[in-house]
């Protein structure tokens, strides 16, 4: 891949993939709150485009910025990190 810029990467795991080629990620990140001085998670849902189909539920995945392929993708799957495991307990 060819980098234009200043591209962001975000490490998340995969929710869902009942779309073509579009995957949801759940990106975690721990913020200090102002007012009770304790970390909370905050969590952002994003939607990414997935190519080839490749990723599963539970899969943790590196995305990165891109153009507008839609109205809400501006994401990519760079590459499939670790694979997820099923509800049976199976590596899918």
């Amino acid at each position: 891949m060819s980098t234009r810029g200043n591209q962001k990467v975000r490490i998340g795991r995969v929710l869902s993939n009942k779309m073509q080629k579009t995957i949801v990620v759940a990106i975690e990140r721990r913020t200090l709150d102002q007012t009770f001085k304790k970390f909370m998670k905050k969590i952002n849902k994003i939607k990414v485009h997935d190519e080839k189909n490749e990723c599963h539920v539970g899969d943790q995945v590196e995305i990165i910025e891109t153009r507008p392929i839609s109205r809400e993708k501006s994401w990519k799957v760079r590459k499939v990190l670790v694979k997820g495991v099923s509800a049976e307990g199976e590596t899918v």
